[in-house]
């Protein structure tokens, strides 16, 4: 295993999610297909797939968690961009703190706040 490379959701309007992501992240696509959109985040694929329809509920079995430096601040942009709650900035022992918003498109983005978490390189870097 060389560790995680990329996370997906799913969007029933990937012009308008393009633009939300945009937005959300600070970013512009780097490839923009009609069949997927992705954005380069520090290094780590942020991707966008079209879906037939829009789905009410959306799994929560599976959380990924973008690292930011404030999270509080992240949480209420990602509010104010129109996210809904999922879960509120919480602290989850000593400085480490997480959070979850759903996007427009009811997908679950998780952030974290973790000073002690740093990229490892690998022997091939």
């Amino acid at each position: 295993m060389l560790g995680l490379r990329t996370t997906i959701y799913k969007v029933s309007d990937l012009e308008k999610a393009k633009e939300w992501y945009a937005k959300a992240f600070d970013t512009k696509q780097y490839f923009d297909e009609p069949f997927y959109v992705g954005f380069n985040i520090c290094g780590y694929e942020l991707g966008l797939l079209p879906e037939d329809g829009i789905l009410k509920d959306k799994a929560d079995s599976v959380l990924s968690y973008w690292g930011v430096d404030d999270i509080h601040k992240t949480y209420q942009k990602l509010i104010e961009l129109g996210a809904k709650e999922h879960e509120k900035p919480t602290n989850v022992g000593g400085e480490l703190m997480v959070a979850s918003v759903k996007d427009p498109w009811n997908n679950i983005i998780g952030i974290i706040y973790n000073p002690h978490f740093k990229i490892e390189k690998t022997l091939t870097d």
